[in-house]
């Protein structure tokens, strides 16, 4: 390509509190419209606002584990702006003291060998949300004020993100980590977790760099509409610079609605300025002082992140890092019962394995969290060292997995009532491994002229021994002495 990709992000995250961020309003989602609301988030006269403590405190965590810059005094701003949605008429927000900047988010390394390094964060602020407009047929609008006032937090990325790919993977870690910090659920479906996408092309002719116009990206609802969303975007700038010539000199930036059902960005207006807005500081509330013994209890409540631990679950258990990533993508009660399992067994990669073949199968199709799941770590490890141990082989392992999973009982009492005990008597395998030659004598005759070979034949009699035995034989040597009466035969 003959363009350099300039992408950077915006980013609002609802934070997980019980009230709104300037008063005793509840904030759970999914109420009627309109129900959710007080006299404070409708703007009525008279009102004042309180800071939600919690709200700030969840912030400040947010931007201590980004690696911002805390300030030491911040204060609060009126944002002044006419819409629907907002009744006071104005937002307060943060203008020229926010109370963090700087900081970064890690942009993962992609299956394709793309991602890597960072993304920069420019500044990371706090304001109250606005309500929602629903648009309903014949061109009519309905508001619903139950989230005006959550507690809604900002992240303004840096202009460092250079491909579509790496803007979702980007938003991806970033999601995650809130979700490990237990400041957000994230639910971009719900709105607690938006985006909007600014991105504009550097394009390289006769030793110059010619910037078009940027472009704000909004109504982005997901992961996939980001990344399909920004493709187009470029797509489409290339192709108007081509045609008309403009440059980030000779146009304002401009904001653009995202179509899913048409996947095209559509105009919708010029991008307001600061002097739009008209900040001037928030007469109602008082500046807020963020001291080092809070700062120092915020960062002792930090546990590890994920990008911390994919690197943990590489160095110290050895897993690859498709499997470390799975592992910490399930999230932070997935990561820990593997934690715990890895412990309890010493068999890193077993216990990887068996996590991600069967319990998240499972949690997945029962539909329950790994909180919910009913075997522990401790019962888990213990049927995995029963598997390691050669008491078990591993389809009865999985078998008793299920069963255990079924019941709630330990591996020890369904192996008692249900008979699994792996055998793994020399002298018994020999028979049935004797038993299955007699019986199948069409299968030696084949391997001897050459039709089959030794694998198949050797798989299809462990497969007549394990039947004879019930499938308790000892895989292992069921091997062994296959392998030695094959080279028999073959003599």
């Amino acid at each position: 390509m003959d363009y350099d990709i300039i992408i950077g992000l915006e980013i609002h995250v609802q934070l997980q509190t019980e009230s709104k961020m300037f008063s005793w309003c509840g904030t759970e989602f999914g109420l009627p419209p309109n129900t959710q609301t007080d006299p404070v988030s409708l703007g009525l006269p008279g009102t004042l606002p309180v800071m939600n403590r919690k709200a700030f405190e969840l912030a400040l965590k947010t931007a201590v584990a980004l690696h911002a810059e805390i300030a030491p005094f911040t204060k609060w701003d009126r944002k002044n702006y006419y819409y629907p949605d907002l009744p006071k008429n104005y937002q307060i927000s943060q203008y020229d003291l926010p109370f963090s900047h700087g900081g970064w988010i890690a942009i993962p390394r992609r299956k394709d060998g793309g991602g890597g390094g960072r993304c920069g964060l420019t500044r990371v602020h706090l304001e109250e949300d606005t309500g929602k407009l629903m648009h309903a047929a014949g061109g009519l609008s309905e508001v619903d004020l139950n989230r005006a006032g959550i507690p809604l937090l900002e992240i303004v990325t840096d202009p460092d993100i250079r491909s579509p790919a790496d803007a979702r993977g980007c938003l991806e870690e970033l999601r995650l980590t809130l979700r490990y910090l237990g400041v957000s659920d994230c639910e971009m479906q719900e709105g607690s977790l938006r985006c909007d996408a600014n991105v504009n092309l550097h394009i390289h002719r006769d030793g110059d760099t010619i910037a078009t116009p940027i472009v704000e990206i909004k109504n982005l609802n997901s992961f996939r509409a980001v990344e399909k969303a920004l493709i187009y975007e470029i797509e489409r700038q290339y192709k108007k610079w081509r045609d008309d010539g403009l440059t980030i000199k000779d146009a304002a930036k401009t904001t653009r609605g995202w179509s899913d059902a048409e996947e095209v960005t559509k105009p919708q207006r010029e991008k307001e300025t600061a002097s739009d807005y008209r900040y001037f500081p928030e007469p109602d509330l008082v500046p807020v002082v963020a001291d080092l013994a809070w700062l120092a209890r915020i960062r002792e409540s930090i546990g590890e992140l994920p990008a911390a631990r994919r690197d943990r679950f590489e160095s110290e258990y050895g897993l690859s890092p498709y499997d470390a990533n799975v592992l910490v993508e399930q999230g932070q009660d997935v990561a820990d019962y593997y934690d715990d399992v890895a412990r309890a067994t010493g068999q890193y990669k077993l216990a990887s394995n068996w996590i991600q073949q069967d319990v998240l199968r499972t949690i997945k199709e029962k539909k329950m969290s790994v909180a919910e799941f009913p075997v522990a770590p401790a019962a888990l490890a213990d049927l995995i060292n029963r598997v390691e141990r050669g008491e078990l082989n591993t389809n009865q392992g999985r078998e008793i997995l299920g069963r255990m999973i079924e019941t709630g009982d330990p591996a020890e009492i369904i192996i008692e009532m249900g008979g699994y005990r792996m055998v793994s008597d020399r002298d018994q395998i020999a028979a049935a491994v004797d038993a299955a030659v007699a019986a199948n004598p069409q299968a030696i005759d084949e391997l001897k002229r050459g039709k089959k070979k030794p694998e198949a034949v050797k798989g299809f009699l462990r497969g007549q021994v394990m039947k004879q035995t019930g499938g308790k034989a000892n895989p292992a040597l069921v091997g062994e002495l296959l392998e030695a009466k094959l080279a028999e035969s073959l003599q």
